[in-house]
């Protein structure tokens, strides 16, 4: 009677185990079939791929622009002295009104050196920083920059990056003061390994750190990539129990580790190399070399959608074109970008000088000032706060700049008070320093520091409180050495509403200090 009832158990819990082994088969599989409905891969076909390899497509975060490697043969009147065969550097841009890239430009001889191996490895979001791997003695990383409409030659990276052996691909973090990279130096985990170096606020590069067996593995790592929210690595590995030869994986920095990496699965890692993976800022289409169907030669460039995915959260593209407001002009302005709870300057880029564009990302989790500025002008300034929990969005801009002339104003946004009182946060210094600047490089002009209120308490409070914060700046800028000879501090409480009184966001704005120019 006892073996018959192990018996009878053995068999209940051998048919419940092949329950549950065919529920897992059938989840599983109905994640793969998901997987292959949600994302949809599209070579980019003959005006990006050709015949022979393309691969290491490098994106600006927005997408509008990509920057890739061919081994396709050069046209006679391309660039004199070049090899058929060795690698060179393209450019495509992206038509979003017929949903597709334009026919793909060799890019000159100041980037694609002749008889020598050329290739794109990195682009800052922005698309104006450029990285190439040049295949020199070791194979070294240099660096270009877009001024107007030309690259410049492209600067030997230091050697914190740059060492005695091998190193063949970069990416760059979003504030532009780290640099991942691929080599295969001393103390590494295994041949090639994923290092890491950043920049002080002197602007020298530390020294190279290895990400560690998180990340690297015995086996080589290759084609790195940093998400613009700063956080969200993808690269290459041989390691990782992949499903042939390199596969894309994703890992994401939280608690101040890099997490175990994920396979990115069957739909994207194919059998052969799957390379150089790189994702738009909302994360919704990425970019990547693969040998697959539908290819036009060996290796091509494929375009990934996920087709039901949110947006990425916690992320803000910025971006818009500075002009002047007279003249309609472009104009290439600094962009600096300063975290106002630190009052550390975050990263100062450029507007492209002919067309007056520019892009930054900015993570989540941070209060950004941010001052648009030129000499002859005056700033522009925007207050970006973004919550730790906000949800993707993109702001864009035209941002006219007025010139130091009279009776032109700016708004200053990242000037805060305490909640009633005249006392200047400490939020408002960098903005401040911003002022103080302005004033040292225009010492003829005179402004009035214009306060204003909303309608929330009585006319004469508004009034005293206003002349109060306009004092409070003037007193800043005094000890800041600036003349009171060039200021004037006036309140005007609630007298000048530049929005309805009746809801929070309109009293909001018509809480506000400006700047006006009195005398020129």
């Amino acid at each position: 009677m006892r073996i018959f009832f192990y018996f009878v158990l053995l068999l209940l819990l051998s048919n419940t185990f092949q329950a549950n082994s065919q529920e897992n088969n059938i989840l599983s599989n109905k994640t793969e079939r998901a997987d292959l409905q949600e994302i949809i891969i599209t070579n980019l076909g003959e005006n990006v791929n050709t015949p022979y390899d393309e691969y290491a497509p490098i994106i600006s975060a927005d997408g509008s622009m990509m920057i890739f490697t061919s081994r396709r043969p050069i046209t006679p009147d391309a660039i004199a002295g070049q090899i058929n065969g060795m690698e060179n550097i393209y450019v495509s841009y992206y038509n979003d009104m017929i949903w597709k890239w334009s026919e793909a430009k060799i890019l000159g001889p100041t980037i694609n050196q002749t008889m020598r191996n050329n290739s794109a490895i990195a682009l800052s979001n922005d698309g104006q920083r450029l990285l190439v791997y040049r295949g020199d003695r070791s194979g070294n990383i240099y660096e270009s920059e877009l001024i107007g409409e030309d690259w410049t030659e492209p600067v030997k990276m230091p050697k914190p990056i740059n060492s005695k052996k091998h190193e063949s691909s970069a990416t760059i973090s979003p504030d532009g003061r780290t640099i991942y990279f691929i080599s295969n130096r001393r103390h590494g985990k295994g041949g090639l390994d994923i290092w890491m170096c950043r920049m002080d606020k002197t602007g020298v590069w530390g020294q190279a750190e290895n990400l560690g067996e998180a990340i690297n593995t015995p086996e080589n790592e290759e084609g790195v990539f940093i998400h613009p929210d700063g956080k969200t690595l993808y690269f290459s590995s041989k390691g990782h129990n992949t499903k042939g030869g390199y596969d894309i994986f994703k890992s994401v920095f939280e608690n101040n580790k890099w997490g175990v990496p994920f396979n990115m699965g069957d739909s994207i890692n194919t059998a052969d190399d799957d390379l150089f993976f790189n994702v738009t800022a909302d994360g919704r289409t990425a970019y990547y070399s693969s040998v697959r169907g539908g290819g036009l030669g060996k290796k091509d460039i494929f375009e990934l959608y996920f087709k039901n995915k949110k947006k990425e959260s916690g992320l803000i593209l910025f971006k818009g074109v500075v002009l002047d407001k007279e003249t309609f002009q472009p104009i290439g302005a600094d962009i600096k970008i300063t975290d106002n709870d630190e009052n550390e300057i975050i990263n100062i880029v450029k507007s492209n000088k002919a067309t007056g564009k520019f892009l930054v990302a900015l993570p989540a989790g941070k209060n950004y000032g941010i001052s648009i500025s030129q000499r002859g002008y005056l700033f522009y300034s925007e207050n970006i706060n973004i919550p730790i929990t906000a949800d993707y969005k993109e702001i864009r801009k035209p941002i006219p700049l007025k010139k130091l002339d009279i009776g032109n104003k700016i708004l200053l946004k990242n000037i805060f008070y305490d909640y009633g009182k005249a006392t200047l946060r400490p939020e408002s210094r960098a903005e401040l320093n911003e002022l103080v600047k302005l004033m040292n490089l225009s010492t003829n002009i005179k402004i009035e520091i214009a306060s204003h209120t909303d309608s929330q308490s009585s006319e004469e409070f508004n009034l005293s409180l206003s002349q109060a914060r306009s004092q409070s700046v003037l007193e800043y800028l005094f000890a800041a050495g600036i003349s009171r000879d060039q200021m004037v501090a006036k309140g005007y409480g609630e007298a000048n509403p530049i929005a309805t009184n009746d809801n929070e966001e309109g009293r909001k704005q018509n809480r506000r200090t400006e700047i006006n120019i009195l005398e020129q």
